[in-house]
């Protein structure tokens, strides 16, 4: 996915016991297990020959393969199903709540799992949807749930394990496949895919053992339920004076944020003094932007590109590729809570797209096949550095800090609408990147499986870097710094503070957060949620916090 306050008093869940910390953590890795596995599987199932057999196509000349078409909708359907999933994770993570939400999406995961087990090409596909759909409910829901219940001091750490588990999923699934590749029947395929069925199983039965979101609770009015789960949370009484000031400072930043709330879609594109719309373009370009540093062309089709760039032992390099992503996200998690969201997002995408000029310009002078097979031994071992140094750039920013700021910038009463919006936004692009990738990079070919391709090769990451520089200019402009921020001084943040001002007023709400005793910022906050009054009716959120 620390070096934030230690504590304070600026709201969030405090405890002094790392249990729940460690719990809610390894619940996160499963759920990133689920959609990092899947990726894993599904480009190695597609090359097994028992898999072709079932369900490819034959040809005297080509032999057993499958057409093109066919394997971009292979690997590229379960972002379609995901898209959908993550639009319907707000209702369902509204009316089921949070936890049950989550379970709900594991249900449905086990039923496109299943489907994927029968040979017929039809069934198979429709079961990668709906297995897409249940990881995409999963996707919103555990990043909402675990930024609701995380320590604020460990906010970041805790939310960014996801991607870390999305790295291990994909490491996971290449052990797997490993040992069932030489299978000359259908459990070479049936094995790995079935073994989704544990990933999801310990998920749910984990969720279980949870409470739901004390701000879930509180926000369907069910106070004592909140007040229990806030107790176990913070390992403390549910009538403790812990657990009363933070429900009383949760409840109060609910009111304020309700006053203008209508918890429609709309609501989140209203240009009021909470800057709603701004917060939700916001996480559904960030969303975007992750899968426009073109990560995922390495990890979908990375094998391919190596060897057509004449690497030898281009599995060998996938495989290092695989273990850079997961080994530097590990290094990069503390550092979220450390050096910041912000500053993190723009170092990382001045580096990823250095990288990347660097293996387009290595790649199209002196890094290609000569016309005698020879190649540049020197030239490809740069190329070869320069994407592993893309790749930890990656890790280290991009791929864990988006899910943290998708999970904080949004109110309590436009998050389930907001998230949905943002990770339906990512699977979407997801998608849409994987389908067309091979159009990209691909000759065309010609005869039975012939497709029209541009056959761009490496000179797609001159594509690549120029989009990470749309990463840095879109960072600067539209990312707040909010590490070590309660979600509800995030809320006063985005009233109050200018983008590129943030690291500013992070200091200011900090440095107000250290000295409010409890007793001054409770008489504070209540007179922040006064009854409107007919005669001069406050008619926004700004209006409130001015208020006599």
């Amino acid at each position: 996915m620390g070096g934030g306050p230690a504590g304070g008093n600026g709201g969030g869940i405090q405890t002094n016991s790392l249990f729940w910390s460690v719990v809610m953590s390894a619940f996160a890795a499963f759920g990133g297990i689920l959609f990092g596995y899947d990726t894993g599987t599904i480009s190695g199932i597609i090359a097994m020959e028992d898999w072709l057999k079932t369900f490819g196509t034959f040809d005297p000349t080509l032999g057993q393969y499958l057409p093109t078409s066919d394997k971009s909708l292979a690997v590229s359907i379960l972002s379609a199903g995901t898209f959908f999933g993550a639009l319907l994770a707000y209702p369902m993570g509204d009316r089921l709540g949070r936890k049950w939400g989550i379970i709900g999406g594991c249900i449905v995961f086990f039923l496109g799992i299943g489907l994927q087990l029968d040979t017929n090409w039809a069934t198979f596909i429709v079961g990668r949807v709906i297995a897409g759909f249940g990881v995409g409910v999963i996707s919103c829901l555990v990043p909402m749930y675990q930024s609701e219940c995380a320590p604020k001091n460990i906010r970041g750490l805790i939310v960014g394990l996801y991607q870390l588990a999305i790295t291990i999923g994909a490491l996971l699934a290449a052990i797997v496949l490993n040992s069932t590749k030489d299978r000359q029947n259908h459990n070479a395929w049936r094995i790995p895919v079935a073994v989704q069925f544990a990933w999801g199983s310990i998920l749910s039965i984990g969720m279980l053992m949870l409470p739901e979101s004390p701000r879930y609770l509180l926000l369907k009015g069910r106070e004592e339920e909140a007040r229990a789960a806030l107790g176990r949370l913070m390992t403390a009484p549910a009538d403790s004076p812990q657990v009363e000031e933070e429900c009383l400072i949760i409840s109060d930043a609910l009111k304020i944020e309700q006053e203008n709330a209508s918890g429609s879609y709309l609501e989140c594109f209203k240009n009021n003094p909470s800057r709603f719309a701004l917060r939700t373009w916001t996480g559904i370009w960030i969303q975007a932007w992750q899968q426009l540093t073109g990560i995922n062309f390495i990890f979908y089709y990375g094998t391919t590109f190596f060897q057509q760039a004449g690497i030898s032992n281009p599995f060998i390099i996938t495989i290092i590729c695989d273990v850079v992503n997961t080994c530097m996200t590990l290094v990069g998690l503390p550092f979220i809570d450390r050096i910041g969201r912000r500053r993190l997002l723009l170092i990382g995408a001045a580096g990823m797209s250095i990288s990347e000029f660097i293996v387009a310009i290595v790649g199209v002078t002196a890094g290609h096949i000569q016309p005698d097979g020879s190649v540049n031994l020197a030239a490809q071992r740069v190329l070869i550095a320069f994407v592993c140094i893309y790749i930890a750039f990656f890790a280290l920013s991009w791929g864990p800090i988006v899910w943290v700021v998708t999970s904080e910038v949004f109110p309590l009463s436009i998050r389930g609408e907001g998230m949905s919006l943002s990770i339906a936004s990512n699977w979407l692009w997801n998608f849409g990147i994987g389908y067309a990738t091979p159009y990209l990079v691909n000759p065309t070919t010609y005869g039975i499986n012939g497709e029209k391709a541009a056959n761009l090769g490496v000179k797609v990451f001159f594509i690549w870097g120029g989009t990470c520089v749309g990463c840095l200019l879109f960072t600067y402009f539209f990312i707040p710094e909010t590490r070590g921020l309660s979600l509800e001084q995030i809320d006063r943040l985005y009233r109050e503070s200018s983008i590129v001002g943030s690291v500013q007023y992070r200091g200011k709400l900090l440095a107000e957060d250290s000295t409010d005793t409890f007793e001054t910022r409770k008489s504070h906050e209540v007179m922040h949620v006064e009854p409107k009054l007919p005669e001069s009716p406050i008619t926004n959120t700004t209006d409130a916090l001015n208020a006599p």
